[in-house]
């Protein structure tokens, strides 16, 4: 078991930054891929961005590569995503999960955190 925590949500004009931090407890984090995903209102759920457990590889999806970066410290238990350039379209709840592989699909994730809400302002 892993618990989840996301924090660093908040409101932003459109062309500002927020950073995403997800704290990780339980068993031990290294041996968890990450992965970021969001749900806008009246929308499925979406993948943002993984991460592998050695931090060798990353994913991110069309929408936000280039200006989102995902990133661990497997030495804190944490797993960040730093998003530049925020435009409108990337208000949403963004969660954090958890797996044993890296994965991109929001069906292969076992554990999630309860969100946090992103909102940007035109």
């Amino acid at each position: 078991q892993v618990q989840l925590v996301e924090s660093g949500g908040g409101l932003v004009q459109a062309g500002g930054s927020l950073r995403l931090s997800c704290a990780a407890s339980g068993r031990t984090f290294s041996s968890y891929a990450m992965g970021w995903f969001r749900q806008a209102p009246g929308k499925e759920r979406e993948f943002v961005a993984a991460i592998s457990r050695s931090v060798s590889t990353t994913y991110y999806s069309d929408s936000v590569k280039g200006r989102f970066t995902i990133s661990r410290d497997n030495a804190k238990n944490t797993v960040y995503l730093q998003m530049n350039s925020l435009k409108p379209e990337d208000t949403a709840v963004y969660y954090c999960a958890a797996r044993l592989a890296v994965a991109v699909t929001t069906n292969a994730y076992n554990y999630w955190g309860q969100g946090t809400q992103v909102t940007v302002s035109s």
